[in-house]
């Protein structure tokens, strides 16, 4: 009966135009918000308005993932503590998982103190959100109550939250900080512990005399580093009509994202016929699509070398270090006293409060990224440059719209609601873009020169460059010129003019891994202010193989058959898990080995038989990451020690970086150095010691358990120059996945029918273990397999596992 009343509906719809693709476009939606499931139970939700479309995509979304949504509630609303007590850990994802819940219920108490999204909420568009936005929201609500009404706290099938109190019915308000806590976290992850632990000296045992101005911003670069390799990231590659064979364009969409917790992806298709139609994911909570594509554009995005906070240094009074300088003037800090209820052990309940402090610029913190930022003779202050930004919402529903790539630069210049991310984009007509115009700090070059303290200019600028490591500023406090101007040009105040940020639109390709918007085609590297990233420096080596790969495939020189990407090379070239550092070391490693005397290797003053491993490594022939590789353990784990948190540019390579030849340099590591023989001897040595097979196959180590049933990963880490991200770490005690490919699409376009769309979520879709689809898609991915794609009404009636849900 579920199949035939959803045969039904889309036989109505697609009786309204001539052709399937129209069909979704055209006339009315049905009566009621309708959920058709297919495959993978991938959900296409149909509706005659913005408030049906929330509802589905509301009742749907809570009907995979309650838990983590019931959860992310709870952290918004600084209940944590309340429910689950002061000393556990945040939400995995968040803040990498290191705060604890009471320092999250105090941050994010503050913000509810100060009504800081109530007060965004009652702007009109664009600095409020538009009325769709509104509406979809308020849709949104009514169908994750409704599920939850209709299954009960005690029926939750997840164990995570089954009758568990702080599951509740939400109301928009919920959502909306949600959606605020997702804008704001480029800022919180790095600074809210240090916000919420700052006290003026005397009151905090833990303060220090500070460093000096070069340890201090070693100290940070290198702490920002390791949290940028241990994070979210991602790749995406846009293809114009020059690169794509039998097609106008493609794009490749692979975010990095956590497996676990509040910033897992979800898919769906979203339909208002003659209003939108998208395809695509988002994170959990949010009724559009992030990254996916509709009838013409596709997008994607991808993480940005742009701080999206900005730090201040303030001179403090030494008796009384509350007040600090201004334009030669003291000033009072202002004291907020916060407070959130605690779960004592004894099953009691009771109140903690802290001071806070602030200054016109924004909170005092006392570190950043866990690096301590002393408050002695001077403070300092942090401003986020999306604590006031809501905009994103609009942003991502105007992009569901979108036309062209055009229509896209539009929609970007015009919200800046986009945080912390770059955007990658092709369209039907052959165009594929790159664009970094998001929501960013206006600290011009000149700005910078005049107002950058000591420790600013050593964080700001490149010498003290990591990979993927923004510019941090740390402004001189003490001048009031030294803030961030307003711009007239800019969405709001304190932001960067969107004209002077970096976009190109090209028909052969466009593509970001991470690094600055700089080489987003070699052929036409782009300049832009400082304060979004860098130039003319060594790029990451994920950045090299996906210019590489798409060089190569569109060139024809890659080993596979004719020239310009299909869908199959597409997925082919990602799945390949090749590593560009294997591609440039492995040969030198190799010969390193092999020249070892009697194949031995010194290490802390223990030789360690290493001739086992050449013939090993020498077999290892085509450097992939694949789940069947035999070697590519012992690699990964030598050439980590061998980066040991350093720029590529560091290692012992014979010919250095060329910013003349960005992409192939540097190369041609030194087989003879003493550096590279000791890694690979501790390499050598940790995998004996954790009685790992130096010839053990990936997918004997690199898993995840779903189920009882352990499931083969591929992909590898960041460093090695993988596209595809996998990072393994401890979840639960348990070892999982934590952060890596998480919703994998690519789409192609023709010059006419409808689009061409394969994906897959590498997590599956939901975290409910006794979901049908808590594993499906992961398995999926490790066969390295892919889904194709329902996208017009003909193509959704023809599902084999079609069900339908109307909400009556």
């Amino acid at each position: 009966m579920a199949v035939m009343a959803a045969v039904a509906v889309m036989s109505s719809l697609a009786a309204t135009g001539s052709t399937a693709t129209r069909a979704a476009a055209d006339g009315p939606g049905p009566d009621k918000p309708t959920i058709r499931y297919t495959e993978y139970g991938i959900p296409h939700i149909i509706a005659s308005n913005w408030e049906g479309l929330g509802t589905g995509y509301g009742y749907a979304a809570a009907k995979d993932n309650i838990c983590t949504l019931a959860d992310t509630y709870l952290m918004v609303n600084a209940q944590r503590s309340r429910h689950l007590g002061p000393e556990g850990k945040t939400s995995p994802g968040q803040n990498q998982n290191t705060t604890t819940n009471l320092n999250s219920d105090l941050y994010f108490q503050r913000i509810k103190d100060n009504q800081v999204v109530e007060r965004l909420l009652d702007k009109p568009a664009p600095d409020g959100p538009e009325p769709e936005v509104r509406e979809a929201i308020r849709g949104y609500v009514q169908g994750y109550n409704r599920y939850l009404t209709e299954t009960g706290v005690n029926n939750i099938t997840d164990p995570a939250c089954r009758g568990a109190a702080w599951v509740r019915p939400i109301t928009e308000l919920d959502v909306y900080r949600h959606a605020h806590a997702e804008i704001i976290m480029g800022s919180a992850d790095a600074l809210l512990d240090g916000q919420m632990n700052a006290a003026p000296p005397g009151a905090s045992p833990a303060a220090q005399p500070a460093s000096s101005p070069a340890k201090t911003a070693a100290k940070i670069r290198d702490a920002m580093a390791a949290s940028r390799q241990q994070s979210m990231g991602s790749n995406a590659l846009a293809v114009g009509s020059q690169g794509v064979s039998g097609g106008t364009s493609m794009l490749l969409a692979n975010p990095h994202f956590p497996w676990q917790g509040k910033n897992r992806m979800w898919q769906s298709q979203l339909t208002i016929p003659g209003k939108t139609n998208v395809s695509g994911a988002s994170l959990l909570g949010f009724p559009a699509v992030n990254i996916g594509y509709n009838e013409n554009v596709a997008w994607s995005h991808t993480i940005a070398t742009v701080a999206p906070f900005g730090l201040f240094d303030v001179q403090v009074d030494p008796l009384n270090p509350t007040k600090y300088l201004v334009d030669g003037v003291w000033e009072q800090m202002t004291s907020q006293r916060v407070g959130v209820d605690v779960l004592k052990p004894d099953g009691s309940v009771s109140k903690v409060t802290r001071t806070l402090w602030s200054t016109r610029y924004g909170p005092i913190t006392t570190s950043m990224q866990g690096v301590a930022l002393p408050w002695v003779v001077s403070a300092h202050a942090v401003r986020d440059v999306n604590m006031d930004n809501l905009r994103a919402l609009n942003s991502w529903f105007r992009l569901n719209q979108a036309k062209d790539v055009h229509d896209v630069v539009n929609t970007l210049e015009t919200t800046q609601g986009v945080p912390f991310f770059n955007t990658v984009a092709s369209d039907r007509k052959g165009n594929a873009l790159y664009a970094d115009i998001q929501a960013t700090p206006n600290i011009t070059d000149e700005h910078a020169r005049s107002c950058l303290t000591q420790t600013g200019q050593l964080l700001f600028n490149q010498s003290l460059r990591l990979p993927n490591v923004p510019p941090i500023s740390i402004l001189d406090g003490k001048r009031s010129a030294c803030d961030w101007p307003e711009d007239p040009n800019a969405a709001a105040p304190g932001l960067l003019d969107p004209h002077k940020q970096p976009r190109l639109i090209r028909s052969d390709f466009v593509g970001n891994a991470n690094d600055s918007a700089w080489l987003a085609n070699p052929e036409q590297p782009l300049t832009f202010p400082r304060v979004m990233g860098d130039t003319s420096a060594p790029r990451s080596l994920r950045t090299q193989e996906l210019i590489l790969t798409a060089q190569n495939r569109i060139n024809g020189t890659d080993g596979l058959p004719g020239k310009g990407f299909t869908p199959e090379t597409m997925r082919q070239l990602l799945f390949a898990d090749n590593s560009r550092a294997a591609d440039l070391a492995l040969n030198a490693t190799v010969t390193m080995c092999q020249n070892a005397p009697f194949g031995l290797i010194l290490v802390d003053g223990n030789l360690v038989n290493v001739s086992e491993a050449c013939p090993i490594l020498a077999a290892w022939k085509n450097h992939d990451y694949t789940a069947d590789s035999r070697g590519s353990w012992l690699f990964a784990n030598y050439w980590s020690l061998l980066l040991n948190g350093q720029g590529i540019e560091k290692l012992p390579w014979r010919v250095p970086f060329d910013p003349k030849d960005p992409v192939h340099t540097p190369n041609s590591l030194d087989s003879g150095s003493s550096a590279v023989r000791e890694a690979f001897g501790r390499a050598v040595l940790a995998l004996r010691k954790a009685n790992i097979p130096l010839n053990a196959p990936l997918s004997d180590i690199q898993k995840v358990t779903r189920g009882g049933e352990q499931i083969p990963i591929h992909g590898s880490i960041s460093q090695l120059g993988v596209l595809n991200v996998i990072t393994p770490g401890q979840v639960d005690g348990k070892l999982d996945i934590v952060y890596g490919s998480s919703f994998i699409q690519q789409v192609r376009f023709t010059a006419d029918g409808p689009p061409q769309a394969s994906s897959v979520m590498a997590y599956s879709q939901s975290a409910n273990p006794n979901s049908p689809h808590y594993a499906d898609q992961t398995k999926l991915f490790s066969a390295g397999k892919w889904v194709t794609e329902r996208f017009t009404e003909d193509q959704i009636a023809a599902s084999p596992e079609l069900q339908t849900k109307v909400l009556n």
